[in-house]
């Protein structure tokens, strides 16, 4: 997520240059026929451009709006996300024992093997809603510290990741397996029935989670709207320059690059908002929550070695 206030002119131009060059190109020619060959015949009514330039501003608005509410959305499921998880290791670490309150070495383990199951869950989580993409097109500007399901092997054991990692679905999987421990504990005495519905409940809570997740990234924005954006984008940039070569003379390619630059963002601006989860530097910093989810449980056991945040990267969180 970028999180720094000025935006690289560099990062902008990456997915631009190619429509400004052309957008570019076109404003000279146009100038060189009107004006050096006096083709008179060029220009076109500035009040039809006008007309399709606040269409076109409409339109794009709705799309971006809708594409910004896929990204709050995610945001708003991985914030959950991390409430629930911290209120799986109070009820873990609180609610999982039996009625005298004994506390064995045995259940002690029992009990960090939940949290540190559900530690995998959630980096496992990040890594299947990023892994169809891989995060290469920015490693000019970014770097990601890691999206591997090698990142769970630390949390689970040996034999135990293998299995999760043969599965199609690894989060999910690993879901089934803290269900399947909680029944077995409760089957043992360890907790009560009461017990056992609620720690399910919040097992079906990271399902939901999930869930959630999988539509966004399952469920792109109607295509409909990318593509007539890029038409209509184009087709504006086409017609600018014929609009005001007759008035402007010269001035007209700066000011026709500048009119489609701006509409030129705005339609990238939808595009790269759509999908929060393409592990791009403007998506859900998965990799930042996913970190503060460890550090957070760890620290509800007591443990010392905790996690450090992933660095800031030239104002990208990731």
């Amino acid at each position: 997520m970028i999180v720094r206030r000025n935006l690289s002119f560099r990062q902008m131009l990456f997915y631009a240059w190619k429509s400004m060059l052309y957008f570019f190109l076109l404003s000279v020619i146009v100038y060189f026929l009107h004006h050096e060959l006096a083709i008179q015949k060029l220009s076109v009514p500035f009040e039809a451009v006008a007309t399709l330039s606040t269409a076109l501003a409409i339109f794009l608005g709705f799309k971006n709006n809708s594409a910004y509410d896929r990204w709050w959305e995610a945001r708003k499921i991985w914030g959950l996300l991390v409430n629930y998880s911290r209120a799986w290791g109070r009820e873990v670490l609180t609610l999982a024992g039996d009625e005298s309150g004994d506390a064995t070495p045995e259940k002690n383990e029992w009990r960090r093997r939940l949290i540190y199951r559900h530690i995998a869950f959630v980096h496992a989580l990040r890594v299947f809603l990023r892994q169809r993409r891989p995060y290469n097109k920015y490693q000019d500007e970014y770097v990601e510290t890691s999206n591997t399901y090698d990142d769970i092997r630390p949390f689970l054991t040996r034999d135990e990741a293998d299995e999760v990692l043969s599965k199609e679905n690894p989060p999910n999987y690993l879901l089934m397996i803290q269900g399947r421990e909680l029944l077995a504990a409760f089957q043992r005495g360890w907790i009560s029935d009461y017990r056992f519905v609620k720690l399910s409940e919040t097992l079906t809570e990271f399902n939901n989670h999930q869930g959630m997740s999988e539509r966004i990234k399952n469920t792109p924005l109607p295509r409909p709207y990318s593509y007539y954006s890029r038409v209509f984008v184009f087709l504006h940039g086409t017609l600018v320059p014929f609009a005001f070569v007759e008035v402007l003379g010269i001035f007209n390619i700066p000011l026709a690059l500048l009119i489609n630059f701006i509409f030129l963002s705005l339609d990238q601006i939808g595009e790269r908002t759509e999908d929060p989860f393409e592990n791009r530097p403007g998506d859900t910093p998965l990799t930042s929550i996913s970190v503060t989810i460890e550090g957070n449980l760890k620290e509800m056991l007591d443990e010392a070695d905790l996690p450090e945040m992933p660095p800031m990267v030239k104002g990208t969180v990731l």
